[in-house]
């Protein structure tokens, strides 16, 4: 049986390039990669000691469910190939079963592009000191949680870990990605949350926000990377509690950000270690976001 809990993976037979927050990245060949989801959890882009069991698997889950149900809009990163074609240990493979993904290399874009369709988090704050959103003029006297007039594209720096992401405009990324892959970015990126937003509505949830990471093929060609609309990366409210005004309760890593406001850390590393009923809550909200957006249990 797979491992309950994967803090890190430690897979012998290819070469580690690198261990993001979440995700451990292995070179198969100069064109193939072997993504490992572990169970790690970033907040405040700090990645905290403690495993969420499960996490990864539900992540690597709920992606494969979102490029499927979404395609068509834009490419994915992953290949067609099972683990057996890139490992030949069925130990390492049963060490990464239902958490491993076989992926074409691809050049990543150096921006996370995140879609906001509600005031929230540190939209509301930015809000509340300047009434702009990244930027972006909004009307007085909206109130936390409230839908805007229509979703926004406020995109950001990709931080490493340890370092906080920094929000910026539409024309950032155009200095540095071009105008036009910086229109495409920005109209793919609404075009996937509206359509995710609309689905995950009817399944009786709401996508505040999201965030996607897109990268280049070697046509040059824009190609969705990472993961997909999953509880790492989206705020998901229960639509029958969405009041506005209040922050609603969250089927996502918010749960996991409100605990730790409450405690006496500088939101820097080393973070604290966390209650095993905060783990065991953290646990089965992913394991409900789930089920609730595939329609499938586990």
């Amino acid at each position: 049986m797979p491992p309950e809990r994967v803090y890190q993976s430690d897979l012998q037979s290819l070469e580690l390039l690198q261990r993001g927050k979440v995700r451990d990245v292995y070179a198969v060949d100069d064109r193939t990669l072997l993504v490992v989801t572990t169970d790690r959890l970033s907040a405040f882009d700090v990645v905290l000691p403690d495993p969420i069991p499960g996490k990864g698997a539900v992540l690597n889950r709920l992606s494969a469910f979102w490029f499927e149900h979404l395609a068509g809009r834009l490419p994915d990163q992953r290949l067609d190939l099972p683990l057996e074609a890139v490992l030949s240990d069925p130990a390492e493979r049963e060490a990464v079963a239902g958490r491993a993904s076989v992926v074409k290399r691809v050049e990543p874009l150096s921006f996370e592009a995140i879609a906001r369709g509600y005031l929230i988090g540190s939209g509301w704050k930015d809000y509340q000191a300047t009434g702009q959103l990244c930027g972006i003029r909004l009307p007085h006297g909206l109130r936390q949680a409230d839908r805007l007039p229509e979703p926004l594209f406020t995109p950001s720096t990709k931080a490493e870990a340890g370092d906080h992401d920094e929000n910026v405009g539409f024309e950032a990324v155009g200095a540095a990605l071009g105008r036009d892959l910086a229109e495409r970015l920005q109209r793919i990126t609404l075009e996937l949350y509206t359509e995710a937003a609309e689905h995950a509505r009817r399944r009786g949830l709401i996508i505040a926000d999201t965030k996607f990471e897109f990268g280049l093929d070697d046509s040059g060609d824009l190609v969705w990377i990472d993961e997909a609309l999953t509880p790492d990366s989206s705020r998901f409210w229960p639509a029958s509690e969405y009041r506005p005004g209040h922050s609603p309760p969250s089927f996502d890593k918010q749960y996991i950000r409100d605990y730790l406001e409450t405690l006496d850390w500088d939101k820097t590393a080393p973070a604290p270690s966390l209650p095993a009923t905060v783990i065991d809550r953290t646990a089965a909200k992913y394991q409900e976001a789930e089920t609730r957006l595939t329609g499938r249990s586990r």
